[in-house]
């Protein structure tokens, strides 16, 4: 499926997969966190953010990075004018060949884990932008978590114990990472169960898209175009 449009969970994914690039790169050159975080000029969480395809450093930090690691061209290339339409006067401009049509493939790993945890994100991102908005939806949330502590089920006891803390502490970023226990925080999450059934069915459907496989490009006549709901 083509798209003209990025989609909050595109916008995610690719997110992710920059995270993830940056940090096998890192690797593969052999610097260490705190090395790369001096040489890009920002705090070691900040580039655990930045690896971790966290959309809350600025487009700057991320240049920063890039450029230790050696890519930062591929940004000025977005930049600059050499992906733009040639001058209607110029050589180029007045030639009938058809402008070579660039698509990149974007999908998400096959693995379950994978497909799941990005779903699971990508709702409780939406659901904590709909209580920052709204803080009797917070409220409702930690009703839910209370009475799920009541029904007596010692399991998910300590991850409900530790949600309420969250909700009061308004901690987002603890339940927004990519760290082992903040999927299991995800995974039994009272915040979810706030979302609206209209907006969790639209993030199941951008999820379901990637999972066949969404193409990025140029716009072509006859192509599908994927629009956001």
């Amino acid at each position: 499926m083509s798209v003209s449009e990025i989609s909050p969970v595109l916008e995610r994914q690719l997110l992710l997969q920059l995270g993830d690039r940056l940090r096998r790169l890192r690797k593969a050159h052999g610097i260490g966190t705190v090395d790369m975080a001096a040489r890009a000029g920002i705090a070691r969480n900040t580039l655990r953010a930045v690896e971790s395809g966290d959309p809350a450093p600025s487009i700057g930090t991320y240049l920063r990075v890039m450029s230790v690691l050696g890519i930062g061209g591929e940004l000025a290339l977005l930049a600059g004018d050499t992906l733009q339409p040639p001058p209607a006067d110029s050589a180029a401009g007045r030639s009938r060949r058809a402008a070579p049509v660039v698509q990149v493939r974007v999908s998400v790993d096959e693995t379950r884990h994978r497909l799941q945890d990005l779903q699971s994100l990508a709702l409780h991102e939406e659901a904590v932008r709909l209580a920052k908005a709204d803080p009797g939806l917070v409220s409702q949330a930690q009703d839910t978590a209370r009475r799920w502590l009541a029904s007596g089920d010692a399991r998910s006891a300590a991850l409900w114990r530790e949600w309420l803390d969250v909700l009061q502490a308004r901690a987002w970023r603890k339940v927004l990472g990519r760290t082992r226990h903040a999927q299991q925080l995800r995974q039994a999450s009272p915040l979810v169960t706030v979302l609206p059934q209209e907006t969790r069915q639209r993030i199941l459907e951008q999820v379901n898209a990637l999972r066949k496989g969404v193409e990025m490009g140029d716009a072509q006549e006859g192509v599908e175009a994927w629009e956001q709901p």
